[in-house]
């Protein structure tokens, strides 16, 4: 990559607030300065990186994950993952579908107040629906940070096997906290609780579970938003799709949005000449959004390792089809 095409994608990745990008970059030109014998420059580099990555993990540990919780509802703690993602909608690659969906609920959430006025809610009880890896808990990040209110992940099935017999008492705070702390709430493996009633086999405790929940969802008026995401919504109970205002179905990516999926992913890199994205993309048909991602990295990686000036295309076809087939 060209010395001018460092500097803007080094300035893109700061503006897109992409950490990972940043420094990625800054290396390179770090390392390009090296290699043209410029090593002090190149030290002074690497150490002001590593102080700056220093100082955001600090800051990240300080300010992002920890939030204050009243006195009353300390054991939240243990009940919640707490953030304040970064990540925008923007940054992502959806389904035009999926894109419009969101777009809606986050300019409805825009004019909370006005709606309200007219004696209308906006949308803020979703269910995401999708095989793994197709960006359901990316969403709900991307929401938390166009709204740029914390992210609260609840992990249904540890609520359940921690809390055995406390599980109805321990989800009643985390209701009661929706109206205290406005934020996205992510009901992460949903179909943990959420499973059909009538299945026989059900433990006594989950349908109890189940049921506060359905109460609890019915009751809601607070200001956050509850998303539930679950890979099987065959298995859901029929009572629960009518408690959201938004089902949003995650398909797997076509090709084009595969494509566009990795030239997002490889925008601050060279690739080396070769197969065309669009060949790869087709190839790369039936895997997820994250598979496809982690292949781009892959890619980047063996770049780095073999101190390469691009991504090899060969190489990043070699990494999804080991993704296909990994056994």
């Amino acid at each position: 990559m060209a010395a001018a095409e460092k500097i803007k994608a080094l300035l893109q990745s700061y503006g897109d607030g992409d950490d990972n990008r940043f420094y990625s970059t800054a290396m390179q030109i770090a390392a390009a300065e090296a290699k043209k014998g410029h090593t002090k420059l190149a030290e002074e580099l690497k150490g002001l990186i590593e102080k700056i990555k220093s100082k955001r993990n600090i800051d990240s540990v300080s300010k992002t994950r920890i939030l204050p919780i009243n006195e009353a509802q300390r054991e939240l703690k243990d009940l919640l993952e707490v953030y304040r993602p970064h990540i925008k909608t923007k940054d992502m690659v959806l389904t035009e579908q999926v894109s419009e969906a969101i777009k809606r609920i986050l300019s409805e959430q825009q004019k909370f107040d006005q709606l309200l006025q007219h004696n209308l809610e906006p949308r803020r009880k979703l269910l995401l629906v999708g095989p793994p890896g197709c960006g359901k808990t990316m969403t709900a990040k991307a929401i938390a940070g166009d709204l740029e209110i914390p992210l609260f992940i609840i992990r249904l099935d540890g609520l359940i096997s921690r809390y055995m017999g406390e599980s109805i008492s321990k989800l009643k705070l985390i209701f009661d906290s929706m109206y205290q702390h406005r934020a996205v709430y992510l009901f992460d493996e949903f179909d943990s609780i959420g499973s059909n009633r009538s299945y026989g086999n059900e433990v006594g405790e989950i349908k109890r579970v189940l049921n506060s929940f359905l109460m609890n969802i019915e009751k809601d008026k607070s200001n956050s938003l509850l998303i539930a995401a679950t890979n099987i919504p065959e298995s859901l109970d029929k009572a629960l799709f009518r408690r959201f205002d938004d089902i949003i179905q995650y398909p797997l990516p076509n090709d084009k949005e595969i494509a566009l999926l990795i030239a997002v992913q490889l925008k601050s890199y060279s690739i080396e000449k070769g197969k065309s994205i669009n060949v790869i993309a087709k190839e790369a048909v039936g895997l997820s959004f994250a598979d496809i991602s982690n292949a781009c990295k892959d890619a980047i990686k063996e770049m780095i390792v073999h101190n390469s000036k691009n991504v090899s295309s060969t190489t990043l076809l070699k990494f999804i089809k080991n993704k296909k087939n990994p056994y």
